[in-house]
């Protein structure tokens, strides 16, 4: 099955307090061919995303001083960085947090623990283009 979007050279920043969770998305992300950096928190975070400039942002919700929601939302408020998609991780699978995720400007969620399928279909579904909502 031909790969509809290919991930080498793809630049993904992983934003995660969980070091395990951290370590398993760089494996899986750095086996598909992407380029991957890490940051512990949002702090970290920011500061990555203006130097790193990635193609995507996974960002876990729950984190020690700044969250994945205001992270989120300091991205989409940023106009040089406002168009990166941003999947927001959590091990919390309820409707509130991702009603608040979109909110915010997360493309996608992704459910903790996910598999290697679920991680790479996130950055499938993130890179191709949005559906447009102008009309010709």
């Amino acid at each position: 099955m031909p790969d509809e979007l290919d991930l080498r050279g793809t630049r993904i920043l992983v934003v995660d307090d969980s070091k395990t969770i951290r370590r398993s998305a760089e494996v899986l992300l750095t086996k598909a061919g992407c380029e991957v950096q890490l940051a512990e928190d949002g702090f970290e975070a920011l500061g990555k995303v203006v130097s790193f400039k990635p193609d995507l942002v996974f960002v876990d919700i729950m984190m020690p001083r700044l969250d994945g929601y205001h992270t989120c939302a300091l991205i989409k408020n940023n106009p040089q960085l406002r168009d990166t998609p941003v999947v927001m991780l959590s091990s919390k699978d309820g409707l509130f947090d991702r009603a608040k995720g979109r909110l915010v400007g997360a493309r996608l969620y992704l459910a903790k623990p996910f598999t290697a399928d679920e991680l790479i279909g996130a950055v499938r579904a993130s890179l191709s283009p949005a559906p447009s909502t102008e009309s010709p």
